[in-house]
Order: structure tokens, then sequence, then C-alpha cells
């Protein structure tokens, strides 16, 4: 005859909030009768759905799977061949383990049960003191209700957070720090090649994952670390990503259920369009050159991030550039079309930074001209250029290069009209005007400009500081001047008068308009 603590569910869910057979084995409850382990002991981590009382022979095509199944073994005493079916028989059923109670029919551990677990891998506990079945099966239900109950609530709660960042038009980071937040442990996004496009947690704890991802991602891939969970992200019959819970250090159906939340809400986040029309890889890109620009994190920190991101960056040249007005999805079009590995992004509005890897066999200086080259065959215009700075061999020096090449394109802005420029600009190339961008934030610049022009920033009359601008950029050309501002020579004249006074000085001596010209240019800069 069979007896059951309760009726169980009739499909077992592998989803569902378990105790392993460890954490039942060691209850107060339990331990008071003394659990020996005798069969299948590497295997105790198996998670344990439901507790079956049960002494039939055949008591395998009952369950359902995951059940913790325990017997006096009375009707076995006796039977050698009924005693190994029986262990066969829970082997068949996926039974979580097997608990005997050794009393009158079983004094001592049964060889004959001990040896058929050992080789289904089925762990057999022998409770060497009498023990109440009821109550191991009132406080295992007891908690698995528990943490069932815990388990919705912490899902309803999770979807709740999430669809509520959604409506609001969160970005992805702020999904991927609620994310976080829940399952505390890092949180990680890739694209099907293992890529990373975001993460979420605690920095220290994110760059340890991040630093030998590309090792440790195939692994979990693998099925290598069941505290590494993932969720495949995607729809319409197509995947095109992936959400990992990196070291979960809870509850693994927990985890499972936090990673389906995730995943549901990032497909969702997707398809209403929460990207502002930037893909999860241009936004990945673009976090970390706006970092690596921005100069409040230590490049060294970034380097993880990189690697990650699919950017070589062992023994590699890297060349910063940015191009004026460039479109992030057909400069990385080139990139790929010229195999030159790179990162593409916007820093601003008119503003793409791009950063090659090169071998250092490679030669940067022809392969930056070749694509700066093809940059202006694609766009059909002449005077298209690429800002650029000095090749890198040190990662260390890229966020200055960058800041470099931003420098390099914003005087280009300014000088596009006034020089013959190359395809590749550099820094030699826009002369004075780049030094002084460069130097635009140091205060000893600021100084000097606030102090050459007071006289004139200071006057009300907003029409002298646009026609000195003009008179020093044509090179003190009146005639040029007055055609430009569309007034008479004359008017002119009295314009310049009037300038000289408030500045005092004498725009016809050559080392005076250059002191005024360059503090003028450092105003300009400083002002965007």
């Amino acid at each position: 005859m069979t007896t059951a603590s309760d009726t169980p569910p009739t499909t077992w869910n592998p989803q569902e909030p378990a105790l392993s057979v460890r954490q039942v084995l060691t209850m107060e409850r339990v331990l008071a009768g003394e659990p020996e382990v005798v069969a299948g002991a590497g295997h105790l981590d198996r998670p344990v759905r439901w507790v079956h009382v049960a002494e039939a022979a055949d008591v395998g095509v009952m369950l359902s799977g995951g059940e913790m199944v325990l017997t006096t073994g009375v009707l076995l005493a006796g039977d050698e061949e009924k005693q190994a079916e029986y262990i066969r028989s829970l082997h068949r059923a996926e039974a979580a383990a097997v608990v005997l109670g050794l009393g009158r029919a079983f004094p001592t551990p049964p060889d004959v049960m001990r040896r058929a677990a050992e080789r289904c891998q089925l762990p057999l506990v022998v409770l060497h003191r009498p023990f109440p079945f009821a109550e191991l099966t009132e406080e295992v239900q007891s908690r698995l209700v528990r943490r069932k109950f815990a388990s919705v609530s912490l899902s309803e709660a999770v979807r709740t957070a999430l669809t509520a960042l959604i409506t609001t038009g969160a970005p992805l980071q702020a999904l991927l720090d609620e994310i976080a937040q829940h399952s505390a442990c890092p949180v990680v996004v890739t694209n099907l090649a293992h890529r990373v496009l975001a993460t979420a947690g605690e920095r220290s704890a994110v760059d340890d994952v991040l630093r030998d991802w590309e090792r440790i991602s195939r692994q979990a891939g693998a099925g290598q670390g069941d505290d590494w969970i993932r969720a495949e992200l995607g729809g319409r019959g197509e995947r095109w990503g992936r959400i990992v819970l990196c070291g979960h250090r809870g509850d693994s159906a927990t985890g499972r259920l936090l990673a389906d939340r995730a995943a549901e809400a990032l497909v969702l986040h997707r398809m209403l369009g929460g990207n502002a029309g930037c893909s999860w890889e241009e936004q990945s890109a673009q976090g970390l050159l706006t970092d690596l620009v921005g100069g409040a994190v230590p490049a060294r920190q970034l380097l993880p991030r990189a690697r990650a991101a699919g950017l070589p960056v062992n023994r590699r040249t890297f060349v910063p550039l940015v191009v004026p007005d460039g479109e992030v999805a057909a400069l990385d079009r080139l990139l790929r079309l010229l195999g030159l590995p790179g990162l593409v992004a916007e820093l601003a509005e008119g503003v793409t930074a791009v950063l090659l890897s090169l071998a250092r066999d490679q030669d940067a200086d022809a392969l930056t001209g070749h694509f700066a080259a093809r940059l202006r065959e694609a766009s059909g215009a002449d005077r298209a250029v690429v800002a650029a700075a000095d090749a890198r061999t040190v990662w260390d020096d890229v966020p200055a290069g960058l800041r470099e090449a931003r420098h390099v394109a914003q005087a280009v802005a300014d000088s596009a009209d006034a020089l013959d420029l190359p395809a590749v600009v550099r820094l030699k190339d826009v002369h004075l005007r780049g030094l002084v961008r460069l130097l635009r934030d140091d205060p000893h610049v600021q100084s000097f400009a606030e102090r050459e022009l007071d006289g004139l920033l200071r006057r009300a009359d907003d029409d002298l500081l646009p026609v000195l601008r003009t008179y020093l950029a044509t090179g003190r050309n009146k005639s040029r001047t007055a055609q430009l501002h569309h007034v008479s020579r004359p008017a002119l004249y009295r314009r310049l008068e009037s300038i000289q006074a408030c500045l005092g000085v004498d725009l016809d001596d050559f080392e005076q308009a250059a002191s005024v010209h360059i503090a003028l240019l450092a105003h300009d800069a400083q002002q965007e």
C-alpha cells in the first residue's frame, strides 16, 4: 500500500523553487534521526520538489520526478531482486533521493540497495534512529509552500518594477540596474557572439567578470557553473542576445525566475523602441568611448569593458579619430568593409568618434588615410575630413588621443572655409586654432582671454565683436570685412576705431593684433 503526505502536482516543473537533498538533510528534525548517506553522495544538490512516503515495490510508477521517497522497506525485506528493482524504479522516475528508516525490516543498510543506488547515482540515505516521517513531510512541504509564495511575490515585484521603468521610457541601463539590485550579482547583456553590450552591478564585481570574459562566458554557455544563469533574448523566432546573471548566489530556481523576468522586460523594451533609435551595440560603444573621453574613470579600469565589447586590446596600436557629422551606421559599415577592428559612437550631436585597433605591424597612417579617402568617396563630399590624433601604443594614452582628435575636429569646423584641408586632419594642420582649443580649459588661457577682451565684452553693443572676429580672420582685410558685414568702408573704420578704443590696442600693430586674435580664439573656444 502506498501512502503520501499529500497529492503531488501531476507534472514536475524544474523552474519551481525547491530544496536540495543536502538542505533537507540539514533540517533539525532530520538530524534527530541521525542520517547517513550511504550511496550517491555526489548528487546531494538535486532539487526536492516533494516528499513521498511509500512502501510499495512499484512506487516509481506513481512519481512524476523530483520526489524524496521515505520508506521503512517493510515490503522489500528478504527479497534482493525487489530491493534492486525498487531503486531502479525510483531512478527511472527521476526521484531526488530515497530515505530508508532502519529498524526491524533492515537493521543495517542493505548492500543490494546501496550498490544499486550507487550505480544509478541516486542518493540513498539511512536513518539510524526511529523517525516520524510525518514530521519530515510536514516540514518540507511547509518550506516548499513558503518558497513558492516568496517566488511568486518576487516575480510580481520584479515584473512590476521593470514594467514601470519601460512605460516611463527609462533607458536600458535603468532596467539592468533594477535587475542587478534584485539578483545581487553582476548582470551582463551580450549579443550572440558573446560581445558585451551592457552591464550592471557593483563596479568591482563587474570588472572581475569582464576581465576574462571570453573564456568564462563560453564555459558558462557550455553548462559549466550553475551560478551563471542565462536567458535568451529574442522574438518572432529569432534570437539576438542573452542576459547572464554572473555568479548568482541564491537559489537556482529563483535565479532562473529573475533571468526570465529580465529577458521578458528587455525584449519588450527593445520592441517598444526604448533605445532612442540606437542599437544596444551602439549604446555599448557610446558608453565606453564617452567614459574614455570624459576621464572620470581611469582608462585602465575601462580595459575589461573594451575587451569584452570585442575590441582587440593586446599588443595593439590605437588610432583615435573623430568624424564631423559622421553617421554611426555608415562608419561602422565602412570599418567592416575595410576589415578594420574598431568602435564607433556619437559623442555629441555632430561629433562621431572612431577608435581603431590595429596590429603593431600595420601602418597606422596609411590605413587612416585609406579610411578617410574611402569616406570621402562614399559621402561624395570633397571636403569631408577625418580629424585624427597620433597613434597610441599604450591603452592609458587613448583618452588623451580621443580628446585631441575632438579638439582638431572642432577647429576644423571653424577652419574648413579658410583652409584647404587634407582628408586626414591632424593638430599640425589646424595651427594656432587647434592649439588654442587644446588649451581652452587652462585657467591661464581663460584669464588671458578675459583680460584682453574685457573692454569689448562689457559693452552692450553686440555688433563690434563679430566685426573684430571677421577682421582678424581675413588677415585684417578692411575691404573684405566691410563686404562681409554689408557696411561702407567709412562705417567699418568707425567700428574699428571703437574696438581699438575699448581694448586699448592698435590693431595695425602686428603683435597687438595677434594677442587680440589669440584671446578671441580662446574666448570662442570656451563658449562651445
